[in-house]
């Protein structure tokens, strides 16, 4: 019989197994990820990061084993209503930004407000403050070609962050960006996440990236390689996180 996730957490999933092509991608895979943290899962490229977040963001279904969202069963809804949950309650950021080339920044910041029912007014005003929180408040009129991989990218994290979602995904959201532009990047997402009290998922194989997140789990060959832990402050040991 089913063990109900606990209240706490807003992602819950047990066993979860899946494979691309017939090849393993997680085997096994049981987490919980609390309301309102910045959750960083971390580990080598081809670990099954980006898989892990597909599953939980019910982008992909899995083979076996369960995921919950908000205590109500993922791994069992039709398609149509993983396509809601995803349109409805959460927002993502991948390595490459995925604008729609004829709208400005704006306009892409905007469209996900629109599509929930916003009006014009308040969602460009939203996506305008956004685009400012990420610097690049100055490319607003402008369209994707104009602009540059790194001002495309946190246009990119505006656009997922100005509906509110319920949980922000963000997949490697830094790798197009330098080294300082990563760190403003994600202190802003987890910022961003903390102060609204939204879940921020984050994948990196940067453990440096990861000092931003409340908890860490490190996943090697479709498996947890340890406890999922407690980011430590700098200069203190990280402990491990019960859960």
């Amino acid at each position: 019989m089913s063990a109900a996730p606990p209240d706490n957490d807003v992602l819950w999933a047990r066993g979860i197994v899946k494979s691309h092509h017939g090849t393993p991608a997680l085997r096994g895979v049981s987490l919980g990820v609390r309301e309102g943290e910045v959750f960083a899962v971390t580990g080598p490229r081809g670990s099954g990061k980006s898989t892990l977040l597909g599953c939980l963001s019910a982008l992909l279904p899995v083979e076996e084993g369960e995921v919950w969202f908000n205590s109500g069963p993922v791994h069992t809804l039709s398609r149509a209503g993983r396509e809601r949950l995803r349109r409805e309650r959460f927002g993502f950021v991948g390595s490459e930004p995925h604008l729609v080339p004829e709208l400005t920044a704006r306009e892409n910041v905007a469209l996900p407000l629109l599509l929930a029912g916003a009006g014009h007014k308040a969602a460009h005003g939203a996506a305008g403050e956004w685009l400012e929180r990420l610097d690049v408040g100055d490319c607003a009129a402008r369209r994707p070609a104009e602009l540059l991989q790194s001002q495309r990218q946190r246009i990119a994290v505006a656009r997922a962050l100005a509906p509110l979602p319920t949980v922000v995904f963000a997949d490697e959201p830094t790798a197009p960006l330098h080294r300082d532009a990563q760190d403003q990047v994600l202190r802003i997402l987890a910022s961003a996440a903390r102060s609204h009290r939204l879940t921020l998922v984050l994948a990196t194989h940067d453990p440096e990236l990861a000092r931003y997140a409340d908890r860490t789990v490190t996943l090697v060959d479709g498996r947890l390689t340890g406890p999922i832990t407690a980011v430590a402050p700098r200069g203190a040991s990280a402990v491990p996180a019960g859960h």
